[in-house]
């Protein structure tokens, strides 16, 4: 039975794995067959991460914590997590291949999507004109004409943050009413830089190589027109990828994960989660990074108390009927 698993191996999953690594926790990091590295690894510069001051890639970037990870000794497997059983001193974690892994303890570090439109040339141009961030790549829009599609607060606070960098930017929302705050509509709507498109969807992105407009259908009478511009923000929210910890952790009224106050610490012994799967608000790779920094240390201290304690070792009852690596 290993000490720690991490699940997930974004910012908040790598930076755990070498701060527990560094501990001599020895962790596994289970950072899936498909989407490893996370949403960073559709990014292209990062500009807003400390100690790269000319920029560095996204992909780079992560591929500079995975590294760090296995210079310290964590473990990285390339496989995707089915099934979680985190009841009990055990905690069992099933992997794609139908495997076991066991550890004392979790750090539960999935991240989150961000929702999308769901149209062909929208993951081609990520990047490209296409982003879900506005804090992330807003500055790469000076002086453009730019979009956010949305209606909520989300895509209020965006629209008005990008007001800084573009010259204009269209709030495109499928309803003639917006369902955000009071307050946050009253911003917006009073930026000169704002203007508002109603009863609108966005049908399609023009351009092969960036983003030159987009085709809007008009939700009242169906017709369609083109929008030219150079940017596309997508604010139509985003879901915390807690799926596998549905029925045994305690969630937010935001369906993230609930932790005890500013420690990583949920609501069952010996789990801890990190990152956006327990952030509604900031969302930021710098954020998710110190996030884990602290899962791990929470983590840490939680196994030096049962080493101090002298856990029982797992019986026979416990691994019963599992393949256990």
């Amino acid at each position: 039975m290993r000490q720690l698993i991490i699940i997930g191996s974004g910012p908040a999953g790598y930076t755990a794995a070498i701060y527990a690594a560094r501990a001599n926790l020895k962790p596994l990091v289970i950072a899936s067959s498909v989407e490893v590295g996370g949403e960073l690894m559709n990014t292209t510069e990062v500009e807003n991460f400390p100690g790269f001051p000319e920029g560095i890639q996204g992909p780079e970037l992560m591929t500079k914590m995975e590294e760090q990870a296995r210079k310290f000794g964590a473990e990285i497997l390339y496989q995707d997590v089915t099934e979680l059983d985190l009841a009990g001193p055990v905690k069992r974690v099933q992997l794609g291949s139908g495997a076991v892994e066991e550890a004392a303890a979790v750090i539960f570090a999935t991240g989150s999507a961000y929702r999308k439109i769901g149209l062909p040339k929208e993951e081609h141009l990520s990047g490209r004109g296409v982003s879900w961030c506005a804090t992330c790549d807003g500055f790469f829009f000076r002086e453009r004409t730019i979009a956010v599609v949305g209606g909520g607060d989300s895509a209020m606070e965006e629209a008005t943050f990008l007001t800084r960098f573009a010259t204009k930017v269209y709030v495109i929302h499928r309803r003639d009413e917006l369902r955000a705050s009071k307050i946050m509509q009253e911003r917006a709507m009073a930026n000169e830089k704002i203007e508002f498109v109603w009863n609108s969807e966005v049908v399609d992105i023009l351009g092969d190589e960036a983003v030159s407009g987009v085709v809007l259908k008009d939700t009242v009478d169906g017709s369609t027109r083109e929008l030219d511009l150079q940017g596309v923000f997508v604010a139509i929210g985003n879901d915390p990828r807690t799926k596998l910890v549905h029925g045994q952790l305690d969630l937010t009224p935001e369906g993230t994960i609930w932790v005890d106050g500013r420690s990583s610490r949920t609501s069952v012994p010996g789990v801890f989660a990190a990152g956006d799967v327990i952030d509604p608000t900031y969302r930021q790779a710098v954020t998710a990074a110190a996030s884990g920094t602290i899962a791990a240390l929470d983590a840490e201290h939680f196994l030096a108390a049962l080493d101090e304690a002298g856990a029982p070792e797992p019986n026979a009852d416990q691994i019963e009927g599992l393949p256990v690596v």
